[in-house]
């Protein structure tokens, strides 16, 4: 893929994605711009699949949707409302810890800093780059196993990890495209480009795609 095809790309891709379910936290983030609640369902979204997180995180914030009104809740509170997302009970305590955080150190507001977010319990570089992303306009890049997959399919990057992914896309993906990269991505990985066996035969990006890595296909 040439570099400067990347505008192709993600312009057909975006046409496409209207016709696919999208990941749940950034259908979450559409409803409702909200960086607190991207960061507790992204949160709750780790090893869960996106219909449990979507009920789990309905529950919680119908009982409190701001830092201060979740501790207010205790953790049997938290743990009755996301059951049955993964590591319920870590993540109650994680979202008590993170609530707790922002309250005492960030006047209630979630920061705008990968270096700040980094210090929230549960809360990992691809979290991070999901809240910045899309609760703050695109000043991060998510990089998730399809992100660093297609990237590398496509012949964008050339990368072995995750890190190294991101690393790339900060240094030549264009900043207007930040905000919306993961979610294109990931939606095109679920329905299309998956990770064995694509489905190359019907692709709409196919003619862009070197194909990198791609030994069986549909």
């Amino acid at each position: 893929m040439l570099d400067r095809d990347i505008d192709k790309v993600i312009r057909i891709l975006k046409k496409e994605t209207a016709h696919w379910d999208l990941p749940i936290v950034t259908s979450l983030a559409e409803q409702k711009n909200d960086p607190f609640r991207i960061l507790i369902s992204t949160v709750l979204s780790s090893r869960t699949t996106d219909e449990v997180t979507a009920e789990a995180s309905r529950r919680l914030f119908s009982l409190a949707f701001t830092p201060e009104e979740m501790l207010r809740l205790s953790e049997d509170d938290i743990i009755r409302a996301i059951y049955p997302v993964g590591f319920y009970r870590t993540k109650s305590k994680a979202i008590l810890d993170i609530c707790r955080n922002l309250v005492d150190r960030f006047h209630s507001q979630v920061p705008d800093t990968m270096e700040e977010l980094l210090t929230l319990r549960g809360v990992g570089r691809k979290t991070a780059n999901l809240v910045l992303a899309l609760g703050f306009g695109g000043k991060g890049i998510c990089v998730d196993t399809h992100v660093h997959r297609i990237s590398n399919r496509l012949g964008y990057v050339r990368t072995k990890t995750p890190r190294e992914t991101e690393d790339a896309l900060r240094a030549k993906l264009p900043g207007k495209y930040w905000a919306v990269y993961n979610t294109i991505m990931v939606a095109h990985g679920r329905h299309i480009c998956r990770p064995v066996s694509p489905f190359c035969s019907k692709c709409p990006v196919f003619q862009y795609c070197d194909r990198a890595g791609v030994t069986t296909s549909r």
